[in-house]
């Protein structure tokens, strides 16, 4: 009988110590996983994981359930708190973002106490390029004649953005507008970019800060100019003949990335299976068609070479911020 119990108690031992050792050898991810948009349903950032997320399943390149939460407010800021705090080692929930994320927390209005440095950089997918456009009757032909209007009198013209002051829209023609020594002095902010187009072609507007993808149908259509792209070389199609900013002679680089991230304390064998991951997915022919059939530009960045871009980007607004007094 006591031989028995010995030997039962070996068996549950065994079974015991082979179920730890199952567990911990299980690959991960080892459940759904979680990616949040931190902006309201159907936005862009919705729209990005949606596509990521799809992507990432018909290439097979991830197995497990993966769902797409919405979570407005704050410009992102509360969710990011809110991560921060609460999934500091919660390996399964990602996020996307983009510049907005270093701006609310550099700025001296900002309202989030957390930037990239508080959670772990896995990747950027793709980028808008900023824009500075006018109607297709303005007068201005080229960047540096609007400067130079600009710079004579800086409350002369308006600029049109669809975002308040202080954020993307904004420093992407303040960033520019400071480098080549002007100081605009007007800038009208909207609830987003298509109603800020739809002030410029109305009329109640001189310039407009936006991106590509928002303004290629109007250049197409003829009733826009874009007078410069913040790009690293010309692109292609409807912005072919655009210079860039270099090419007027102002170096003023402002990416406006999309990129995930994971949480703070995220281990070191899923930061190394994203990063893997969607170095794979980047380079699919499936992954090339959306970003063609959807207007993104390619520019995939992941690891520590998304940090460097990071580091350079949060270094150069919290420059331009402070020059327009604007930092904490």
């Amino acid at each position: 009988m006591k031989l028995n119990r010995t030997r039962k108690g070996a068996m549950l031992l065994a079974l015991a110590f082979a179920a730890v050792v199952g567990v911990a050898a299980a690959p991960y991810p080892t459940k759904t996983l979680t990616f949040v948009a931190p902006s309201g349903a159907g936005g862009a950032f919705d729209t990005a994981l949606r596509v990521i997320t799809k992507a990432l399943s018909d290439t097979k390149l991830v197995s497990q359930q993966m769902l797409v939460e919405a979570k407005p407010g704050g410009g992102g800021s509360v969710f990011l708190a809110e991560y921060v705090t609460r999934d500091q080692k919660n390996d399964h929930k990602l996020f996307l973002t983009s510049p907005t994320m270093l701006i609310n927390n550099l700025k001296r209005e900002g309202n989030s106490p957390f930037t990239y440095k508080n959670v772990t950089p896995l990747a950027q997918f793709f980028v808008d390029y900023a824009v500075i456009a006018v109607r297709s009757d303005s007068k201005y032909k080229d960047i540096n004649s609007l400067f130079a209007d600009m710079k004579v009198d800086p409350s002369k013209l308006s600029v049109l953005g669809g975002s308040g002051p202080g954020a993307l829209d904004h420093l992407a023609f303040m960033l520019p507008a400071n480098k080549a020594g002007v100081n605009p002095q007007k800038y009208i902010s909207y609830d987003g970019k298509a109603e800020a187009m739809a002030a410029l072609l109305g009329g109640n507007g001189d310039v407009l800060s936006s991106v590509t993808a928002s303004v290629a149908e109007f250049v197409e259509a003829g009733k826009v100019r874009v007078l410069a792209v913040n790009a690293s070389s010309r692109l292609g199609g409807v912005f072919k003949d655009v210079p860039t900013l270099t090419e007027a002679g102002i170096q003023a680089d402002f990416v406006i990335w999309r990129g995930v991230f994971g949480p703070p304390q995220m281990s070191t064998e899923a930061r190394a299976y994203w990063v893997e991951t969607f170095t794979k997915l980047s380079k699919t022919e499936l992954w090339a068609q959306e970003l063609a059939k959807r207007g993104w530009d390619p520019e995939f960045l992941a690891g520590n070479d998304f940090v460097k871009r990071l580091d350079q980007q949060n270094a150069d607004l919290k420059e331009l911020l402070t020059a327009l007094g604007m930092a904490k």
